[in-house]
């Protein structure tokens, strides 16, 4: 038997047995051995094989799979640029800690820079971002593969494979395999948090730090200040609208807390940032700081959530927060003009309880956040460890493989920008809808918004129709621009994978009416 081979199953078993259960393979030559062994793993229901064409569309998918499964997640590929288009995928897992396993193929030691084809230095090519690497060659052996690496984020084998790369298809060498348990790691012990502080306030940032919804709730409910929630669809009890009315810098200095504690990073409202700054001090919670975030400052940090020794909240304080929310919240219901912000709050309102519900970057998930009443009932997912929009159909759908029904939004630049992620052969259901506005919406909001040549190098108008792009691909689509049309596509059941552009004002339009809506709220207090 060929050494590649031998080699290629031992991993592959020891995986196995580690209780992994998917894995995302892309085409190549190198990769053989261990492409033909998941394969044939599969075959025998031993793990679940998910096959993707374009190696960054793959990492993407496998990243949304660890994300809803808290599993480990290999994904294979072949030598050369395909490692490379790992990279975006390995980045947003180093800053989100999740367990990709990044297994790629390799030549020899020997043939690098001899200018042998596809023939690169695949060695710590992902630098920092992953947690342990390993240049793995030789003759096949039972290795200790680093799960525990994973608790932390990414892990890179690069593994050099030698000719031949086929052996014999005898897949007895799985035969008496045992599947243990998902590896589960050892946490930090929590210390405790002492404050004499009653006017507080929690912020918990969109990934929560890494910790369960159930648990930050938990925390919540028993800590008992005004909450802000950058995923208002996850906490039922937060502040409602809380980064629209804190753009009142009058509001911001009536409602300047003693302490904020953030549970995670705050990396999508910059009035919610700003806020923070108010404090008189800041306390950090959040996985992260033993790992990619080790320079944050705050007073006081702990990497696990803390017990609580704390003085009664002051309740004239959260009286306070609740008149701001209601003066906010009336002026949000009753608006009516069709734009982004009411498309964020429809959605949010009339999406069905029970549905697996991500995100994109940029202007869907502020809006979201801005406009959505606080609701119960739906499990949310984004990519915000570098907050990119690449990557995001194919995140979505890795998600949606591992729930019952699931729904995407996404704006028309990322849509874009993945198209190849519409590429796939499995029964998923998902819905994705694109808000479509012609190009970089959230620039208009920026202070980038009418610098010369603004158009050309921030809007970035893309001028296609991407439903007729989507079904081009094989996909279900139809464009919308009212909203009844809105709340019937986001009611509808959900089978298979299908595509709804919500076709929104200009761009110049929306921002028009972001500043009205500031101004309307501002009025009231």
């Amino acid at each position: 038997m060929a050494n590649s081979t031998q080699l290629a199953r031992v991993i592959v078993r020891q995986i196995i047995e580690a209780g992994v259960t998917d894995v995302v393979v892309s085409p190549g030559s190198r990769n053989a051995p261990l492409s033909i062994a998941f394969y044939q793993a599969a075959e025998k229901n031993l793990i679940n094989l998910h096959v993707r064409i374009d190696e960054r569309t793959a990492a993407f998918f496998a990243l949304g799979i660890a994300k809803a499964s808290g599993k480990p997640v290999p994904i294979v590929c072949t030598s050369g640029t395909a490692v490379a288009n790992y990279h975006p995928a390995v980045l947003e897992a180093s800053h989100t800690n999740i367990p990709l396993l990044v297994l790629t193929a390799d030549r020899p030691a020997s043939l690098r820079r001899t200018g042998a084809n596809q023939t690169t230095e695949q060695a710590r090519i992902f630098g920092k971002a992953v947690r342990y690497f390993a240049d793995v060659s030789g003759t096949a052996f039972p290795m200790e593969l680093p799960f525990y690496s994973l608790q932390s984020g990414p892990v890179h084998l690069n593994i050099q494979f030698e000719e031949p790369l086929v052996s014999n298809d005898d897949a007895r060498w799985l035969d008496g395999i045992t599947q243990s348990p998902t590896p589960s790691f050892n946490r930090v012990a929590p210390k405790t948090f002492h404050t004499k502080s009653t006017r507080g306030v929690l912020v918990i940032g969109h990934d929560r730090g890494g910790f369960s919804a159930e648990a930050v709730k938990e925390f919540a409910q028993e800590l008992n200040w005004p909450v802000i929630a950058e995923d208002p669809l996850t906490f039922e009890s937060a502040v409602r609208h809380a980064s629209v009315f804190l753009t009142d810098p009058a509001t911001v200095n009536d409602l300047a807390p003693d302490t904020a504690v953030v549970i995670g990073r705050t990396t999508l409202s910059r009035p919610i940032n700003a806020f923070i700054k108010t404090a008189r001090k800041e306390i950090v919670i959040d996985t992260r700081l033993a790992t990619v975030d080790t320079d944050r400052v705050a007073d006081q940090k702990f990497l696990a959530l803390p017990k609580l020794d704390i003085a009664e909240p002051d309740e004239n304080y959260k009286a306070q927060w609740e008149k701001y929310a209601k003066s906010a919240s009336e002026v949000i219901t009753q608006f009516s003009q069709w734009s982004e912000p009411l498309i964020a709050r429809e959605i949010a309102a009339h999406v069905r309880s029970g549905t697996t519900l991500y995100i994109a970057s940029s202007r869907p998930i502020r809006d979201i956040e801005g406009f959505a009443a606080p609701r119960s009932g739906i499990e949310t997912f984004a990519n915000r460890g570098l907050a990119g929009i690449d990557g995001n159909i194919s995140t979505a759908l890795g998600i949606a493989s591992q729930r019952k029904e699931s729904m995407a939004i996404i704006g028309d630049l990322a849509f874009l920008h993945d198209l190849t992620g519409l590429i796939t052969d499995e029964e998923i259901n998902l819905t994705i809808i694109v808000i479509n506005n012609d190009g970089g919406g959230i620039f208009s909001t920026l202070s980038q918004r009418g610098v010369p040549g603004f158009e050309k190098v921030f809007g970035t108008p893309h001028g296609k129709d991407l439903a007729a792009i989507a079904h081009a691909m094989g996909i279900p689509a139809k464009t919308i621009s009212t909203s009844a049309e809105l709340k019937n596509e986001i009611q509808a059941p959900i089978n298979g994978v299908r595509v709804v552009v919500v076709k929104t004002p200009d761009r110049e339009s929306n921002a028009d009416v972001l500043q009205q809506l500031f101004a309307s709220i501002k009025a009231l207090h």
